[in-house]
Parts: C-alpha cells; sequence; structure tokens
C-alpha cells in the first residue's frame, strides 16, 4: 500500500500500476462511547488493509458526509450534491494523471444516495477510459450492520484506542421485529435517526469485543479484496 500524498510527481508518475482507492466517511454521532470520527476512522483501516492487498494507490479519506439524519445529534454534513461534484472532480483529475481504475470505499450508510451514479458520469466524462467502482464495505460482512452497536464498537476495539468501553448503552434492537417491521424502523432511521433509535445507537455495545472486530475486520477484508482485485487487474 503506497499512501498518494506521500509519493513525489516523477514517483507518481513511474508506477505502473495506476489505481487508486478513495476512502469516504462522515463526521456524526455515534452515542456517548464512541468518537464521531468513527465511520471516517474504520473506512480509514479498510482501506489502507484493501489498498496493501492489492497494490493500489491510498487516497487520503474523505471525512465529511451527508448525515443529516442524525439531526439534532451532532452531524458536520454536506449535501448530497456537494459529495458527488467533489469526488466526480478528483476522479477526473485521477484520469487526467492516467489512473483510471478508482475504487471509492464508502463508510457511512446516509452517503450511499450521493455515490450512486458517480460510476456512469465519471464513464461518460471520459469516454469509458477510466471505471470507477462504489462499495461500503459492511456489505462484505455475514453479518447484521448497526450503529454505534455491535458490530461497529467492536471494529472500533480492534481498529483504535477511541472506544470509551464504561459509557456503552444499549440501543434499538430489531432481533424480534417481522421484516416489515425492521423495514419500516430503518426508512424512519434514515429521515430521523433520533425517532428510530431515541438515543442514537443501533444494536448493543455493551457486548462488543477486541476479537469479534479483528474477525469482523479479516473477514470484510478477505471478500472485499476478493472483488476488488478481479475489477482492477
Amino acid at each position: 500500500m503506497t499512501e498518494i500524498r506521500n509519493l513525489s510527481d516523477p514517483v507518481i508518475r513511474k508506477i505502473r500500476s495506476k489505481s487508486a482507492i478513495i476512502p469516504v466517511g462522515s463526521l456524526e454521532q455515534h452515542g456517548p462511547h464512541l468518537p464521531i470520527s468513527t465511520d471516517s476512522d474504520i473506512v480509514t483501516e479498510v482501506a489502507k488493509s484493501l489498498a496493501k492487498k492489492c497494490k493500489m494507490l491510498l487516497c487520503p479519506t474523505i471525512q465529511y458526509g451527508v448525515s443529516f439524519e442524525h439531526a439534532p445529534f451532532v452531524n458536520f454534513s454536506i449535501r448530497d450534491r456537494t459529495l458527488q461534484n467533489y469526488l466526480v472532480d478528483l476522479c477526473v483529475s485521477l484520469d487526467q494523471n492516467n489512473i483510471r481504475k478508482i475504487i471509492i470505499l464508502n463508510g457511512h450508510h446516509g452517503n450511499q444516495n450521493a455515490l450512486r451514479s458517480i460510476s456512469g458520469k465519471i464513464a461518460r466524462i471520459t469516454n469509458g477510459k477510466t471505471k470507477v467502482f462504489v462499495f461500503s464495505y459492511w456489505r462484505f460482512m455475514d453479518r447484521e450492520f448497526d450503529h454505534a452497536g455491535f458490530a461497529e464498537t467492536s471494529l472500533m476495539l480492534a481498529l483504535t484506542n477511541k472506544a470509551k468501553m464504561k459509557l456503552a448503552r444499549k440501543g434499538l434492537s430489531t432481533q424480534n421485529m417481522t421484516i416489515p417491521q425492521r423495514q419500516k424502523i430503518s426508512k424512519l432511521a434514515s429521515k430521523k435517526f433520533i425517532k428510530a433509535t431515541k438515543n442514537g445507537i443501533w444494536g448493543d455495545p455493551t457486548i462488543a469485543s477486541k476479537k469479534a472486530g479483528q474477525e469482523i475486520f479479516c473477514e470484510i477484508i478477505q471478500n472485499l479484496s476478493k472483488t476488488v482485485s478481479k475489477l482492477i487487474h
């Protein structure tokens, strides 16, 4: 893995494998036990491992995302169009520097609308020369994701020293809900997270562990790298 910001102009020009990964996170509330940087922290670590495993250039993480659904909880958000335009401009710039296979790795659920049409836009702008692939990392683990719950807190325990477990509190549980009930509460959460969860937590962080986080992380990297390797080589 090579962080692109640490390279000089001549070095970048000589690199044969011109593929890059752009991690995208958010700054938003994750309960009292996790920092607002949680999404950005996790996606950065996933991107680092993925870039190393697949021999890709690593771009700096975009830490601002679309998190308005978390109001009145803390969120430092940008609009869908702002994030989309930023990424389109960046991908075009990478194309102009002969980096023509790009992975956008998403770390926040609320970013998905902004990311949905980027691949097609870049294909049109570059006449098909540059290919952009968009993935949300949590779709590469074999378990239900959450927000500041078991999975996300376990990942933070494995990847950082920022989790304050003494402050962890149980949040919304969908375990006993029917599929229609889960769909309804998910739709509500995407618009008003506070109404769906009450305390801003989806899941149970009190049972999270570093070991579970390490297992989840390895699972994500293994599954994601298989997919990405087929696309960039």
